[in-house]
């Protein structure tokens, strides 16, 4: 066997060499990667992911060709842009809008359908609809009713009322200790104002002070609406006057109770029961005469039973056991509100509900903001404010109107969708009101050219929301038949060049209360003629705007009865035609003068004298007793003894 012993050893199996370098050569550095000489480079991962991608588009095919959709629940708004429907479905614009044109609607991909619409593309397209309504975004706005347990006591709410001049200002500067009313222009209070005082026992009251004059109806009606009960100030020299009676009205319109303040007995000679019977004959009775509306005596120069009026505010709100949650979202209602120079917009909010913090975002009306500050009735800043208190916050969008509830919201997010949606809302109402008007206007232009009625335009800016509302009511009570007042535009802030243009183009003028123009405002004004007027004190916009009405008011023609005469004879003349041959009977006749004529009491003709002569000359008139010749224009079928009445028609201004 020994050459069996020299045959050489077997080679190792080939597969295992391979092996060997395949893992060898798996084992490669970074310079080997980048070369790209690897042919196990990619990862498992990667394959993995290719595959599945492989998959899902087979799969998208055979669901494509066997025609299985996947069906989507689409939301639909009441109003929906086509290219946003499109993006819901996950379908192309181009097949929404050729859907749209197959149902006859023309539409591109930026135009708004109705829900209506939508939905009927959303079916064609094999989809569910779930209609929503765009007011949707305010449910849970409001909180949930509080539960028992949750309520602490707060203090009241009470609205001062009463007539011009009566003393409400006085009285509460007596209360507060503060001189309110030197500050108003010409003594009335032009504005809402809302305090806080706190009484001996530690109790706190919170009042809201309404302006007396009859302009402000509106707004003694917003105060009664957030307010507890109602202090009825009434003097006792003059007694129940007409604004009395509105605040009587308003109180009852609101369900609150009333205390009557009897203001200024402290003046000589006045006469309480004439005051209790006059109240007596408006249904208030008060308790010294049985009834059980409180009746306090007092005088607010001389600060004469203010504790009583206090006591009175204290006991009642006991027995109405006010209450609110102090530990939930702030909800309020916008006392007033103005833009200011240097703050931006600022509201006075009055909370209601909850508790209101420093950094709150708020939905006031169609306005929204972060809480940026707060500050007090006496200009003091606050990081948080409970139910009745009385606030004026800093930080929102615009000038919310006055009366406009406010509602802290939870984000930014939600806030802005409110406001937006609340905006629409506004501008769809002023479109359609403008809508509404542009006929009536074309209706009251041409009424205007053909004399039958003219009217005053006039543009209000104010210093605050409630002047503003007080002037349009001022303006629209001196309307009359023949000239109507419109106020064109009504805003709170300084007149700025777009007031002055919409002036212009109107023909307007603008009533500027306690606010003044820019300097662009200004010179655009003189260069155009635009008549800017300024006001501090209601009653002189009512007054001047009256004068302005009467101006316009169209001249009454008035007829005055000249004299009478009686034709004697008719002469035939070539080229006057006929001449009457007259003697005056009564008053005188003169030339040019307007001339009916009589036959056996009726007349026949009406018209103006061409010619009046006296024997061969003219003449200017001809009394009583004389005779004279007459031709009429244009009227030749005189008769002897046919009578001729003479009259002037005489322009006299409307009153």
């Amino acid at each position: 066997m020994p050459a069996a012993a020299k045959k050489p050893a077997a080679p190792p199996p080939k597969k295992s060499t391979l092996g060997g370098e395949r893992r060898r050569e798996g084992k490669i550095d970074v310079a080997a990667a980048l070369e790209g000489e690897d042919e196990r480079s990619r990862s498992m991962a990667s394959v993995r992911r290719a595959r599945e991608r492989e998959r899902r588009q087979q799969e998208l095919q055979r669901l494509r060709s066997e025609g299985v959709k996947v069906v989507r629940e689409v939301v639909v708004p009441e109003a929906i842009t086509v290219q946003e429907l499109a993006n819901r479905m996950a379908a192309r614009g181009g097949e929404v809008v050729k859907a749209l044109f197959r149902m006859g609607v023309m539409a591109t991909l930026t135009q708004t359908i109705d829900a209506d619409t939508a939905e009927l593309v959303v079916n064609e397209f094999g989809h569910r609809v779930k209609r929503v309504s765009e007011s949707d975004v305010e449910l849970g706005l409001e909180g949930a009713v509080d539960a028992e347990a949750d309520l602490l006591p707060r203090p009241p709410v009470v609205t001062i009322m009463g007539h011009v001049d009566h003393g409400k200002t006085s009285l509460l500067d007596a209360l507060r200790k503060t001189d309110v009313a030197a500050r108003e222009a010409g003594g009335i209070t032009q504005h809402i104002g809302a305090y806080q005082v706190t009484v001996e026992g530690g109790q706190k009251i919170t009042f809201i002070d309404t302006p007396g004059h009859e302009a402000f109806t509106a707004m003694r009606a917003r105060g009664a609406s957030v307010t507890d009960m109602v202090v009825l100030v009434v003097a006792a020299d003059d007694g129940v006057m007409p604004q009395t009676i509105e605040a009587i009205h308003h109180a009852k319109a609101a369900g609150v109770p009333l205390i009557v303040a009897v203001n200024k007995i402290d003046k000589p000679g006045v006469n309480l029961d004439r005051v209790r019977n006059e109240l007596l004959q408006h249904e208030v009775v008060v308790e010294s005469l049985g009834g059980d509306t409180q009746e306090i005596q007092v005088s607010a120069t001389k600060a004469m039973n203010l504790e009583k009026l206090l006591e009175a505010i204290v006991l009642q709100a006991e027995v109405l056991d006010l209450r609110a949650n102090p530990g939930r979202g702030a909800e309020g209602t916008v006392i007033e509100s103005k833009l200011d120079k240097g703050r931006g917009a600022v509201a006075t909010v009055l909370v209601q509900k909850g508790t209101l913090h420093q950094g709150d975002m708020v939905v006031v009306g169609a306005e929204w903001g972060r809480v940026r500050a707060m500050l007090d009735d006496k200009g003091r800043q606050l990081k948080e404010a409970g139910p009745s208190l009385p606030v004026e916050i800093l930080g929102l969008s615009g000038v919310p109107a006055a009366g406009e509830p406010l509602t802290a919201v939870e984000d930014e997010g939600r806030a802005r969708e409110i406001s937006e949606f609340r905006q629409r809302k506004l501008r769809d109402k002023q479109a359609a009101a403008a809508g509404a008007a542009r006929g009536t206007l074309a209706d009251m232009m041409a009424r205007i050219q053909a004399g039958e009625q003219k009217e005053v335009a006039v543009v209000v800016k104010a210093d605050v929301q409630g002047s503003a509302e007080a002037l349009g009511v001022t303006l629209a009570k001196l309307s009359r038949d023949e000239v109507k007042v419109r106020v064109l535009h009504s805003a709170v802030g300084q007149i700025t060049e777009s007031d002055i243009q919409l002036a212009k183009a109107s023909n307007a003028i603008v009533v500027a209360f306690n606010v003044r123009a820019t300097g662009q405002a200004r010179e655009m004004a003189q260069r155009d003629g635009v008549d800017i007027r300024y006001y501090s004190i209601i009653y002189e916009v009512a007054d001047d705007v009256e004068k302005l009405v009467r101006g316009k008011l169209a001249p009454i023609q008035r007829e005055k009865f000249l004299g009478y005469a009686q034709i004697l004879e008719v002469f035939e003349v070539k080229r006057l035609g006929n001449i009457a041959g007259c003697r005056v009977t009564e008053g005188v006749v003169r030339r040019g003068c307007g001339v009916r004529l009589l036959r056996d009491g009726v007349v026949i003709h009406q018209g103006e004298l061409a010619t009046l002569r006296r024997f061969k000359d003219d003449v200017k008139e001809v009394t009583n007793g004389y005779e004279c010749g007459m031709s009429f224009a244009n009227y030749d079928a005189i008769k002897v003894g046919d009578q001729i009445e003479c009259y002037e028609t005489e322009t006299v201004a409307a009153v």
